[in-house]
C-alpha cells in the first residue's frame, strides 16, 4: 500500500509560473481592489468589471505553463497515493499530470448559474453579460468569493484525516477555512511547510518542519531527503 500524501497548495505554488498573487500587494490583485472583483458585493455593483477581470485571468492561464514544482508533485504519484487540495483556481496541477485535485476556491475554467450553484459547466473562453444558464440566469465565474461558503472543505476533511504525510506549499495560512485544514490530520501525520516567507503556525498538535524555500526548490529538497 502506498502512503497517503496530501499536498495543500496556495498562491505561491503558481507564482513561479507567472501567475500573480494578491497576498503581498496590499489587497490589490492585478491593480484591482480585491473586494471589487472577488466578493458578492463587487459582483452586484459591477458585474461587467468582474467578468472582464476573470476573462483576463483566463486568458493569462492559456499563456502560462506548470512549473517544476507542479511537475515534481505529479511525479510523486509513482510512489505515493497523492491528493492535492488547492486554494488556487488555475489548472496547472492538472496540466502537470496530477490526477486527484480538489479546488477549494473554484476553477477559472468553469462557470456556474447565479441561481443554481449546482449548475457548473466548463468554460474556457471569455464570459460576457448575456451568457446564461438553461434556467435563464446570468453565468458567473465558478469562483468562491470572499464571504461565500467553501463547499470543498467538507470534501477535504476526510482526505486529511487519512493522510500519512501533509505538505503545505506556498500559502500564508491566513485565509480561512482553508488555513485550518492542517488541524484535521492525525497526531502521527508528518507535516512539512514550504514557503519563502513562512507564517508562524500556532496551536498545532503536530511537529511542523518549516522549509523557507519557494515551491519547486522546497519540494525538490524533500524528495532528495526521501520523504
Amino acid at each position: 500500500m502506498k502512503k497517503k500524501l496530501v499536498i495543500l497548495t496556495g498562491a505561491g505554488m503558481s507564482a513561479e509560473s507567472g501567475i500573480s498573487t494578491f497576498r503581498d500587494s496590499n489587497g490589490l490583485w492585478e491593480n484591482h481592489d480585491i473586494m471589487e472583483v472577488a466578493s458578492p458585493d463587487g459582483w452586484q455593483k459591477n458585474p461587467a468589471l468582474v467578468l472582464d477581470f476573470y476573462n483576463q485571468r483566463r486568458a493569462q492561464l492559456k499563456r502560462v505553463h506548470p512549473n517544476r514544482g507542479h511537475e515534481i508533485i505529479a511525479e510523486l504519484e509513482k510512489n505515493f497515493d497523492v491528493h492535492i487540495i488547492t486554494q488556487n483556481v488555475d489548472n496547472l496541477h492538472e496540466r502537470a499530470g496530477s490526477s486527484k485535485v480538489l479546488h477549494l476556491h473554484g476553477e477559472l475554467t468553469k462557470a456556474r448559474s447565479t441561481k443554481n450553484n449546482t449548475y457548473i459547466i466548463d468554460w474556457t473562453e471569455d464570459l460576457h453579460i448575456g451568457d446564461t444558464a438553461p434556467d435563464g440566469s446570468q453565468l458567473r465565474p465558478h469562483i468562491v468569493w470572499f464571504g461565500e461558503a467553501v463547499p470543498g472543505i467538507n470534501q477535504a476533511i476526510p482526505i486529511l484525516e487519512k493522510a500519512d504525510i501533509l505538505i503545505i506549499i506556498g500559502t500564508s495560512l491566513k485565509v480561512y477555512p482553508a488555513a485550518g485544514l492542517m488541524h484535521y490530520v492525525s497526531k502521527q501525520t508528518s507535516i512539512y511547510y514550504i514557503d519563502p516567507k513562512p507564517a508562524h503556525v500556532k496551536n498545532s498538535r503536530n511537529l511542523i518542519e518549516t522549509i523557507p524555500l519557494n515551491a519547486s526548490e522546497g519540494i525538490q529538497s524533500l524528495i532528495e531527503r526521501g520523504i
